[in-house]
């Protein structure tokens, strides 16, 4: 089976993050894509399995040498997705999970064309409000601007792959993964499926031949 990437995106408070790590902890099929960042690590924060910490410097001469699928700017730092840290886990046979920005799933279906994008959205507007911690909760300075933000980024919805209604982590994961089984059986993602399929023609072919020739007899 030939892998492939899992882009999940949603509007903030939806629940992406969550399902993407729910998916990672549950499938071994799944492989984690480390992020690099210009934020300094945090205690107990492991360079190359949290992040890959860079200076300012160093990130921005990789984001001039391409060497960055998508990346953002949040709270003064830099955020994003390596080529390197994709194929890595391409390579290893498992499908890479990111949850990133409308942006940056744009850029992944360009650079990789078989991902698999899903758009999570919540049940309903006042659901989206508790989550995002409610108008008293630590969010409140920025609540506006991310609720307005969520009406936009409903908008590209539709240009997903799938779009799954998170009401319970739990269904909202199932529902993920039921996706990627299915997925994993398209046969342009089994090369090994079409020679086995002539081969299995051949020996219904053959069995009906002799069925035939008994028949006559």
């Amino acid at each position: 089976m030939t892998a492939f990437p899992l882009v999940l995106s949603s509007p903030s408070g939806a629940g992406k993050s969550t399902i993407a790590r729910a998916l990672l902890s549950a499938r071994e099929d799944l492989g984690y894509s480390v992020s690099a960042t210009t934020r300094p690590s945090r205690p107990g924060e492991k360079n190359g399995e949290d992040y890959h910490f860079m200076s300012p410097a160093e990130f921005e001469r990789r984001v001039a040498a391409g060497e960055f699928v998508e990346w953002t700017q949040y709270s003064g730092a830099r955020y994003g997705t390596l080529k390197s840290e994709i194929d890595r886990v391409l390579g290893s046979g498992r499908n890479p999970v990111l949850d990133v920005e409308i942006e940056g799933a744009r850029a992944m279906r360009r650079l990789y064309p078989e991902a698999v994008l899903v758009f999570v959205v919540p049940p309903s507007a006042q659901e989206l409000l508790q989550r995002l911690g409610g108008p008293t909760g630590t969010r409140g300075a920025s609540l506006v601007a991310r609720m307005r933000r969520a009406v936009e980024e409903l908008k590209e919805a539709p240009r997903y792959d799938y779009v799954v209604v998170n009401v319970d982590r739990t269904d909202a994961v199932a529902a993920v993964s039921a996706i990627l089984d299915a997925e994993r059986k398209r046969p342009r993602r089994n090369p090994a499926l079409e020679p086995d399929l002539a081969e299995l023609g051949r020996e219904i072919g053959a069995l009906a031949e002799r069925l035939a020739q008994g028949a006559e007899a």
